[in-house]
């Protein structure tokens, strides 16, 4: 049944930062890692999982690294997150129409939101002036 754990929020971070730097020149993990502050070993099993799935492609060399094989904007948080999860749905059934009700909605909102969409809530987030009185 729904179980998220911290491997899609941080994967998703990472993606947006990806999709925020965008383009067609691949951005190294490392790059990635040290802006977002997440470890490199963890990113590299995560993306090494998205390029078997076809989300992400990679190159060798010097100016290697990471880039979308499909636009940001064509690839779902849902994707992603049952990628690396599983199923969330899984089991929902058997607990009960309310939990696969919850399960259903919680699909729908991550179906319904794009890599593209996470990158740009986090620039107008970043955006954002903070006031102090």
């Amino acid at each position: 049944m729904l179980a998220i754990t911290t491997k899609s929020p941080q994967a998703l971070r990472a993606l947006a930062e990806l999709a925020r730097r965008g383009g067609s020149e691949p951005v190294s993990i490392g790059e990635l890692a040290r802006a977002r502050g997440i470890s490199v070993q963890f990113l590299e099993g995560v993306f090494a999982t998205l390029r078997r799935a076809g989300v992400l492609q990679s190159q060798r060399g010097v100016k290697g690294g990471y880039s979308f094989v499909r636009q940001p904007a064509e690839v779902t948080v849902l994707e992603i997150v049952e990628l690396l999860e599983g199923d969330l749905a899984a089991d929902a059934a058997s607990a009960g129409p309310l939990w696969l009700e919850a399960v259903e909605a919680a699909r729908s909102v991550l179906a319904r939101t794009t890599i593209a969409e996470v990158a740009e809530r986090e620039s107008a987030a970043a955006g954002r002036s903070m006031y102090y009185i």
